[in-house]
């Protein structure tokens, strides 16, 4: 024995490919199949070249994450046979189960039966029953099965075959080992409508997984940076159970917090004291939790507290208003009465308002929370609404020795009953589309913590 690596798993050392490896004892698997660690493989060429978005390993690696499995290692792997064994030796050294996705068709660039035998080493068969079943099914569609499919049809010794009722693909479930360990290969199809199929219907029964169940949480956030939010969470974030990580977002950024336990009491248990403490060193910035979304939140408390809305949008290009557009589908009780887009000064005089006054308005920017301040108020006016909210057009901030062109300045207002709240918004040169939708969710996020209040 040698000594145990970072987190405490006892090792052991064998060989692989004629080099010393850690092998970590991660418990007995009983038979063949207690499973606590998992690998994800995706193959096929056109992942790596962008064509296609891999949300496969992203569904299973929830999956498993659900299923108290953990899964430390993911790749994306190119139609090559040898890379793709390459790709299961690796895993088979570091998980107890190897997962698949693609690579299952007819075509000569299919290789993953191929790569699964080679790394096993044993030698694929024609199997008459899979055999017999894809030749019924093309029957079935009046076509005769092309000679290349009869690769669908081939198992190992140590396979067991997935039924594929949603395509001609079935997968595999392979029994094997490394360094003593018992390990499993499973293939699944590329589709994921078949994948997601075969995962929960074929696969799942056939699995046995932990005792610990998973449970998790996320905290939304604005107006703080990513770095700024973690050196808020500092030693928090370097926990292994509960974890805490963070991730940057459209909407902002989110905390999730993450824990295992016995039974989902204990994990929920285990989480809170921990969800609790991220929320109170990030108080003022936590907008929503879990699947809340922000535009919704706001419709919700428009429509509860009764409260018609106007929008005069001078920096968004509309985005704002979109978001609330799609976050709407039912437009009873339809909180937004009137909305006015435009970039340019003249443009906003169909609001009646004169944006060469008041006189002191710095068209420069220089006071971009008063020209926000004088749209909302005469927005609303003109509109009748309860509320306007107001975006002032942008304006390249060149303040306080900013180099002209690297930021750029604009404000939010909120005219209500009880006044009018207004803000500057400074945001750095990374794109026209990226600073329209970072104002458009600052303002919403201004919008929802006043109507909280309220």
């Amino acid at each position: 024995m040698v000594a145990p690596p970072a987190g405490g798993a006892v090792c052991s050392l064998t060989e692989w490919r004629g080099a010393p490896i850690l092998v970590p004892h991660l418990g007995t698997l009983d038979a063949m199949d207690s499973i606590r660690s998992a690998e994800l493989i995706a193959v096929g060429t056109e992942l790596l070249l962008g064509e296609i978005v891999d949300t496969n390993t992203a569904y299973l690696a929830r999956a498993l994450a659900d299923r108290g499995v953990d899964v430390y290692w993911s790749q994306r792997v190119g139609d090559n046979r040898g890379r793709i064994t390459e790709a299961i030796d690796t895993a088979l050294s570091r998980a107890d189960l190897v997962l698949l996705c693609g690579g299952l068709g007819p075509t000569e660039d299919d290789l993953t039966r191929e790569a699964i035998a080679d790394a096993v080493g044993e030698t694929p068969v024609v199997d008459a029953e899979l055999e017999r079943v894809l030749r019924e099914r093309f029957g079935r569609l009046g076509r005769d099965m092309p000679n290349g499919n009869l690769k669908q049809a081939w198992l190992l010794p140590s396979a067991e075959a997935l039924p594929n009722p949603a395509g001609t693909a079935p997968g595999w479930l392979v029994r094997t080992s490394f360094a003593g360990a018992p390990r499993l290969v499973a293939a699944l199809p590329g589709p994921p409508r078949e994948l997601t199929q075969m995962w929960n219907e074929q696969l799942v029964p056939r699995l046995v997984f932990p005792g610990a169940v998973f449970a998790a949480a996320t905290l939304k956030t604005h107006g703080i940076g990513e770095s700024h939010v973690g050196s808020a969470l500092a030693g928090l974030t370097e926990r292994a159970n509960p974890s805490v990580a963070t991730y940057a977002k459209r909407d902002g950024v989110h905390v999730r917090v993450a824990a295992k336990g016995a039974s989902r009491e204990a994990a929920r248990a285990a989480l809170e004291p921990v969800l609790r403490e991220v929320e109170r060193r990030l108080d003022g910035h936590v907008w929503g939790r879990d699947a809340d979304e922000l535009p919704t939140l706001v419709l919700q408390a428009l429509r509860t507290q009764g409260l018609e809305l106007a929008i005069v949008d001078g920096a968004s290009g509309g985005a704002l208003i979109d978001r609330l557009d799609e976050a709407g589908d039912d437009r009873e009780g339809w909180p937004l009465t009137s909305a006015v887009i435009a970039w340019r000064d003249d443009a906003m005089a169909v609001l009646g308002a004169e944006m060469d006054a008041p006189a002191s308005l710095d068209r420069d920017g220089a006071d971009a929370q008063a020209i926000a301040a004088h749209l909302a108020e005469t927005g609303r006016a003109r509109c009748a609404a309860d509320l306007c909210l107001a975006l002032a057009p942008w304006r390249v901030n060149a303040m306080d020795g900013t180099p002209a062109g690297a930021s750029w300045l604009s404000a939010w207002a909120i005219a209500g009953p009880n006044g009018t709240e207004a803000r500057r918004v400074t945001l750095p040169e990374l794109g026209h589309g990226w600073r329209r939708e970072r104002v458009a969710f600052t303002a919403l996020v201004a919008l929802w913590t006043q109507l909280a209040r309220t």
